[in-house]
């Protein structure tokens, strides 16, 4: 993969969605999902009601043709596609908890799945998908391992973010089944292998789907990211790990009890580790990684759970020790 593919790439995708939102009068994101449609039927530029006009759809299709070439690398293909989800941030306004996971985040929770998951084949499931960039994200990387297969789930409650992960996964070529439904309902598909999640942060509005769980408030709305690590954790095998983005005071609210409570009945607390806070704007807004394993099967708790924090991505020596850390407490405490 070539930085100038993923440019050159980008640069076509904004053009082509430039030209539709014009055309079409929507918001950018629209319009790149529509283009995004277009590239999955083989560059064939839908018209409806003469939109896109006969000098668009002429200047689209050239476009398409120049895309195409592209899109045979997943990796090239999900950067080409961030840059403009990231321009989109800037066009739209788009919700915090359905901004993009950074990559430099991404490849830390990948990172860690690499080292925790041993098997050829698994299944991963992101409850919160949004446009499905950190399931592609870690599913590409795992899957440059020979051999293995690996089959996706993503569930999110708005329709423009799961046509956006819909474009994501399939101009990727990855198997991965999207579920547009509240991630708090019933969840219908197979216990998985791993859950990884940019969990949202806030609070839930409804108050009687959440007296199904066991994290929920004991007055008022409860937090919505408490409810689906309890979700998540249920969604697993036994043993399954769960590796979840959350803030970084987690265990400091007022509902911090009865969360550790829940943990400690149905998952090993193994691991939290702090990014680093340069990835952040403020300190409010800081994120740790959570690390779970669900009990049962060769689970067992790690003799000593994993603690620390990140060091800082531009220190390549101090990220090197890190990770070599992380690399010995793998081996001492986690059953292969």
């Amino acid at each position: 993969m070539a930085q100038t593919d993923v440019e050159t790439l980008f640069h076509r995708l904004d053009q082509a969605t430039l030209l539709l939102q014009q055309q079409l009068s929507t918001s950018y994101l629209d319009a790149l999902i529509e283009v995004g449609d277009d590239l999955i039927d083989g560059g064939q530029v839908r018209v409806e009601e003469g939109r896109p006009d006969v000098t668009a759809t002429a200047e689209l299709t050239k476009l398409y043709q120049g895309i195409q070439p592209l899109l045979v690398d997943a990796e090239t293909t999900r950067r080409g596609l961030q840059l403009a989800l990231l321009k989109d941030i800037e066009t739209d306004a788009i919700d915090a908890n359905h901004q993009l996971t950074p990559d430099s985040i991404g490849f830390l929770v990948t990172y860690l799945a690499n080292q925790l998951m041993r098997q050829t084949q698994m299944s991963v499931l992101d409850p919160a998908v949004g446009t499905g960039n950190l399931l592609t994200t870690v599913i590409n990387q795992l899957s440059q391992v020979d051999d293995v297969q690996i089959q996706g789930f993503g569930v999110d409650n708005d329709d423009s973010m799961l046509a956006m992960a819909n474009v994501m996964s399939t101009l990727q070529h990855r198997d991965i089944q999207l579920f547009h439904q509240d991630a708090l309902d019933p969840l219908v598909m197979p216990k998985m292998d791993l859950v990884v999640s940019d969990l949202p942060v806030g609070y839930y509005p409804r108050d009687d789907q959440a007296t199904h769980f066991k994290t929920a408030a004991q007055q008022g709305h409860s937090y919505v990211h408490h409810l689906l690590l309890e979700q998540s954790i249920n969604q697993l095998v036994a043993g399954g790990w769960g590796i979840f983005l959350v803030p970084s005071q987690l265990f400091t609210s007022n509902e911090a009890p009865s969360l550790v409570s829940w943990i400690q009945s149905q998952a090993h607390l193994q691991g939290i580790l702090n990014l680093p806070s340069e990835l952040f704007q403020n300190k409010q807004a800081q994120k740790a990684i959570l690390l779970l394993q669900k009990h049962g099967g060769s689970a067992k708790q790690a003799g000593q759970v994993l603690l620390g924090e990140f060091p800082s991505l531009k220190d390549a020596q101090a990220v090197a020790d890190f990770t070599n850390q992380i690399d010995e407490w793998v081996v001492t405490n986690v059953s292969q």
